[in-house]
């Protein structure tokens, strides 16, 4: 194991820890080294990861290369994180969420267990980012079990994109997905339901 721990840091079981990763790094002063920052067994950390304190990590952990994970995020089993995307403060992430490369999740957003997010996948919490106590006012997506995210889409502030849905690649997520409903375009609308997909074979 390799990188650099920070005090408060506890990994079991076979962890796989690249160099230049940073765990339990203190995100406003010296008081937060003390808060308790723990990742389940055999996880594989890839180098310039950079997890804050605070973090609650499940088993079979992995990132890509160049992840940041802010503070105080609870992130379940079997979750898997590529390269360059970023996970703000105080999200909740199920088991076996898969997020790709290049995604940003804001604080506050939900995952529940199996969703899928594309790549450059946007998620976003503030609905009028310049207003007057916008801080106060942050409301993430919730992403409900087993949805998927296409590639370059952007979900809004609040939405909840139901279960079993899918989200057509390059979307603009403007209101709540109905489950296992298929929705694209800018604004993303109603497509077909899931039950009518057609899977051709090459």
């Amino acid at each position: 194991m390799t990188g650099n721990m920070y005090q408060g840091v506890t990994i079991h079981g076979n962890p796989i820890i690249d160099p230049f990763v940073l765990i339990g790094y203190p995100y406003t002063n010296e008081e937060d080294l003390a808060r308790p920052t723990t990742i389940g067994q055999d996880p594989q950390i890839r180098s310039h990861t950079v997890i804050y304190a605070g973090n609650q990590i499940g088993h079979n952990f992995t990132t890509g290369h160049g992840v940041l994970i802010r503070e105080e995020n609870q992130i379940g089993d079997d979750v898997s994180i590529g390269s360059g995307t970023i996970i703000e403060h105080h999200c909740i992430i199920g088991n076996r969420v898969r997020i790709h490369s290049g995604a940003f999740i804001p604080e506050y957003s939900t995952l529940h267990d199996d969703c899928w997010i594309g790549p450059n996948v946007v998620l976003t919490n503030a609905k009028y980012p310049r207003s007057k106590d916008v801080k106060k006012r942050l409301k993430g997506p919730v992403i409900h079990p087993n949805a998927k995210i296409g590639a370059n889409s952007t979900i809004l502030p609040g939405v909840q994109i139901g279960e079993g849905s899918l989200i057509g690649a390059g979307s603009v997520v403007t209101s709540d997905v109905v489950p296992f409903t298929v929705v694209a375009g800018n604004p993303a609308k109603f497509v077909k339901k899931i039950s009518d997909i057609v899977e051709y074979a090459d």
